[in-house]
C-alpha cells in the first residue's frame, strides 16, 4: 500500500474510535424494522378500521407503506449517518506524529507533532473504563489541547505515543509551532489496528 508519509517516519498504529456509539443505532437497525412489520401485520388484520372506521381496506396498502417508509427512514436518517461517522474516523499514530482524520466525503484532517507534545493526559468515563476506551489529550505549545476521543485501548494507546516520543532524536531540532511536513503528507489507506515496520 502506497502511504504519504515523509522520509523515515513509520506507522505505529491506525485504529477507529471505540464503537460504543454504534450501540444505539444497532438497537434502532433491529427495532426499526420488527416495529415496521407488527405494525403491518396490525393494518392488515383491520386494526386501523376498528380505531378508526373512515379507514377502510382501501387504505391498507399506504399504511404498509408507511410503516415501511418509516422503517427506512429510521434506518437511512439514524443509522446510517452514525455509522458512516464511525467508519469516516481514523487515528493513525506514526513515528513522528499523530493524525486524525475524519469524515468520507467532506474531510477534515489534524495533526500534533509528537516534537511539540509537552503533557499527555488520559481522560476516562465509567462507561469508557468498562469497554477500555477514552480520551486522549495532547497538550503542545503552539496548538493549547488536541482531543482525540473514544481511542480503544486506550492505555496501549498511550503507551505507544509516549515511545515514540521517547524514540525521536534529541537533536531532531522541534520547537514548538514548527511544520514538518509537506501539504498533503498524511497517512492514507492505512491498515486498521496494523503495526507497519516497512
Amino acid at each position: 500500500m502506497r502511504r504519504s508519509l515523509v522520509p523515515g517516519e513509520q506507522v505505529i498504529v491506525t485504529t477507529r474510535p471505540q464503537p460504543r456509539k454504534l450501540a444505539g443505532p444497532a438497537v434502532a437497525f433491529v427495532l426499526a424494522p420488527a416495529v415496521a412489520a407488527f405494525a403491518s401485520a396490525w393494518v392488515i388484520r383491520g386494526g386501523p378500521a376498528r380505531v378508526a372506521p373512515a379507514l377502510g381496506r382501501q387504505w391498507t396498502p399506504w399504511l404498509v407503506g408507511a410503516c415501511v417508509l418509516a422503517a427506512a427512514a429510521v434506518w437511512l436518517g439514524y443509522c446510517l449517518p452514525r455509522l458512516l461517522r464511525w467508519h469516516g474516523t481514523r487515528y493513525t499514530l506514526t513515528s513522528q506524529r499523530m493524525v486524525a482524520r475524519y469524515g468520507l466525503l467532506n474531510r477534515r484532517d489534524q495533526q500534533v507533532n509528537l516534537a511539540s507534545v509537552r503533557n499527555l493526559t488520559v481522560h476516562e468515563s465509567l462507561l469508557q473504563r468498562l469497554v477500555r476506551s477514552g480520551n486522549i489529550s495532547l497538550e503542545t505549545g503552539h496548538q493549547g489541547m488536541v482531543t482525540f476521543r473514544d481511542v480503544p485501548e486506550v492505555a496501549r494507546f498511550r503507551d505507544f505515543i509516549l515511545d515514540a516520543i521517547g524514540e525521536l532524536p534529541e537533536d531532531s531540532g522541534a520547537q514548538p509551532g514548527a511544520t514538518y511536513y509537506p501539504a498533503g503528507a498524511f497517512p492514507e489507506d492505512m491498515r486498521e489496528g496494523g503495526r507497519d515496520d516497512r
